[in-house]
């Protein structure tokens, strides 16, 4: 549900420069990188609020002195709950998205409450991976949770954050198979070892749905609302 990727930039960087770039990257907030130890976050409404409201030149001002502070951080593989008990602990309304303690995302309190239903499922999948405009060698997966929106799959291909791929798959029950472009928005990216290479890697990735059909959305919205609804067998 983050929002991917984490625009950073020095707490020396005037106000003016830093809102252009909130601008032209269309990101939510910036990192901001005091000095090695020290991080806050610089928002449009930091801008407002601390600068504009004060009568101050943006030209002027540092984002250092304006930037929120303490800065929270979560794994990108935490719980949404996870996510939203430290927000409302913490008293903050953004997160910053950690893997192996890179920050590799956003996530708002909106993306929680926007958060699509997502159900387990254990549908076959072919991946493709797209170099260009012509899609890579075809290869087998898994899909282990699936929403309107995203999916997490298994599959055995090493895939990098920011991957494009395209996911071939079917649904019992709808009609016709879906062909669905997607981003890699994490991965199981632990540095490769002899012992690990002689193993069938099967890390779980998750993928963030794009150029959905309004059809093919409705048509897995309902599908995944429905298995939710259905009780758990029982023994």
């Amino acid at each position: 549900m983050m929002t991917p990727g984490v625009v950073q930039i020095p707490g020396d960087v005037s106000v003016s420069e830093a809102a252009l770039l909130l601008e032209k990257e269309q990101v939510p907030c910036l990192l901001v990188k005091d000095t090695e130890t020290r991080f806050g976050l610089m928002t449009p409404a930091d801008i407002v609020k601390k600068v504009v409201a004060q009568g101050l030149e943006p030209e002027n001002v540092e984002v250092r002195s304006i930037m929120s502070k303490p800065v929270r951080f979560i794994e990108y593989d935490s719980a949404l709950d996870e996510a939203s008990a430290l927000m409302a602990s913490a008293g903050v309304s953004l997160l910053i998205v950690t893997q192996q303690n890179q920050p590799v995302g956003v996530l708002t309190a909106r993306d929680l409450v926007l958060a699509p239903q997502r159900c387990q499922t254990r549908l076959a999948t072919t991946l493709s991976i797209l170099d260009g405009q012509q899609p890579d060698a075809k290869h087998e997966a898994t899909i282990t949770h699936l929403s309107h929106a995203s999916a997490t799959i298994e599959s055995s291909a090493r895939l990098l954050p920011g991957t494009s791929v395209i996911l071939c798959f079917t649904i019992p029950g709808l009609n016709g198979p879906f062909s669905i472009l997607g981003t890699i928005l994490s991965s199981d990216t632990t540095p490769a070892t002899q012992e690990s290479l002689d193993q069938p890697r099967n890390p779980g990735v998750d993928v963030q749905f794009a150029n959905m059909s309004p059809s093919d959305q409705t048509r897995i919205r309902a599908w995944v609302q429905q298995q939710r609804s259905i009780p758990p067998a029982h023994a």
